[in-house]
């Protein structure tokens, strides 16, 4: 048994333990042993463009504050004055240094202590640093700033393969908020994550989509990731789930303009304007008789025109296995999850508890689209206490009113744990295992070893 008592073999590819979710004592030990020492975005980029900008990021009792420097280079500090302990900003905003509000010590953005009042009165107790700010690993990578409060903690590129990897040539760099939205959710971090991080939910919790979109999935181990996606060409989902009665669609042109309609309204994400217009070109530049997959390629095809011709620009290198390995949907350990199927459009999620309570946690959202330089929309950050109290779109309201159900029926003293899919929810699985093997040694060899291998049934009702 683990000194941590909670050992990873405990977790299989079809069952996780309801203690990760349920036990304040996991709880506890996440606060001592993932959150200090896992790498978590803390801001997008955007938000510290210029010289002084900063972000605060807080993790319960952990607070970072992430600023632009002088030099332009991207610092994360531990948000306190070290003279007694005072929180020195919150939110975001911009400054030339931290002031202290308590006692007046001040610092410059790359940390440095360039005040403190009365400095004689301390003679030679402070030695040089002492009352400097804190430092912590900081990286960047997709328009993200990640942090880590470890000192010995795993460099940020090793860290995020092979999601990296698969997944550079996107370009997530140039992606823009098009809205950004954070909600306080009534359930413990994993179990509002857990809801983003398959597929298999689709066939009942967003039955309206069946019509339009393959929702039969899979899903696999990578590294310490998760990788979710559908089999063959480049995992986009467009066309009539195998759940329903087989139909013959006589215009796939109609039937992929309703499958963006559906996404526009009932997601408002993943998808640009421009992606939407370019399904009336096909009305007039395609026939009817133009066979399904020709159809997504001019599709595709229009898209791309589209972007180049407003300035957007567009990745290069995207071949078709390299979209079909990149998958559609990824979770980043511990707490991000993204999908991207779209290329120029892409929807992140990031998970964390809502202050020190297990109960509840803080789900942030950001739509990303890739504007023409200039054309990015001044976008507000809009926080609720309530999902009801946003303007969120039908999918979301969806998951919302599921999710506080899956915390409180886990409570029964009868329910054990979770039975995921072997294969549409193995990211989940493998998500259990692998946080708790970090709990136990957050510096141990990320490799799990193999996934076994799990032959891929038909999808049934059964």
């Amino acid at each position: 048994m683990p000194s941590n008592g909670f050992p990873s073999e405990e977790v299989r590819s079809d069952f996780y333990p309801k203690a990760d979710y349920l036990d304040r004592r996991f709880h506890d030990l996440e606060k001592e042993q993932l959150w200090p020492k896992a790498w978590q975005i803390a801001c997008r980029e955007d938000e510290i463009a210029n010289v002084g900008d900063y972000v605060v990021y807080d993790i319960i009792d952990d607070s970072i504050v992430v600023v632009r420097g002088g030099d332009g280079d991207v610092r994360a500090f531990h948000n306190f004055c070290p003279h007694r302990g005072t929180l020195l900003v919150e939110g975001q905003g911009n400054a030339r240094q931290f002031v202290c509000s308590f006692h007046g010590w001040r610092f410059g953005t790359d940390g440095r202590n360039v005040k403190v009042i009365d400095r004689q009165d301390w003679g030679d107790c402070l030695a040089k640093g002492d009352a400097d700010l804190v430092p912590v690993a900081v990286g960047t990578w997709g328009g993200w700033v990640w942090i880590n409060m470890d000192p010995d903690c795993q460099p940020l590129d090793r860290y995020l393969e092979p999601m990296k990897s698969k997944c550079e040539l996107f370009e997530f760099e140039k992606l823009h908020p098009a809205w950004y939205k954070s909600v306080v959710v009534e359930a413990n971090w994993k179990t509002t994550m857990g809801a983003f991080t398959e597929f298999y939910h689709v066939q009942t919790t967003h039955a309206q989509m069946l019509t339009y979109t393959q929702d039969y999935s899979t899903s696999r181990a990578m590294g310490r990731h998760g990788w979710i996606s559908y089999e063959g060409g480049t995992g986009l989902p467009v066309g009539r789930s195998p759940r329903l009665p087989a139909k013959e669609v006589a215009d796939f042109r109609e039937h992929l303009f309703e499958y963006a309609e559906q996404f526009r309204d009932d997601l408002q994400a993943m998808q640009t304007q421009r992606a939407f217009d370019a399904t009336q070109r096909l009305r007039t530049e395609t026939t009817a008789e133009t066979p399904p997959h020709d159809v997504v390629a001019k599709w595709g095809q229009f898209i791309y025109e589209a972007a180049i011709e407003s300035g957007a620009g567009w990745p290069d290198g995207l071949t078709p296995e390299y979209l079909a390995e990149s998958g559609f949907d990824w979770h980043v350990f511990p707490n991000t999850v993204f999908l991207h199927p779209a290329i120029e459009a892409v929807l992140w999620y990031r998970f964390r508890p809502y202050g020190d309570d297990h109960t509840r946690c803080m789900m942030d959202v950001w739509s990303l689209e890739r504007f023409a330089p200039g054309a990015e929309p001044k976008v507000e950050h809009e926080i609720y206490q309530d999902w009801r109290e946003g303007d969120f779109p039908l999918i979301f309201r969806q998951d919302f009113l599921n999710i506080p159900k899956v915390q409180k029926g886990m409570k029964s003293r009868a329910f054990k744990g979770g039975r995921p899919s072997p294969i549409q929810e193995r990211a989940l699985s493998h998500f259990h295992k692998t946080l708790r093997r970090f709990l136990e040694d957050p510096h141990a060899d990320d490799d799990l070893g193999p996934e076994p291998k799990v032959p891929a049934p038909a999808p049934s009702d059964g």
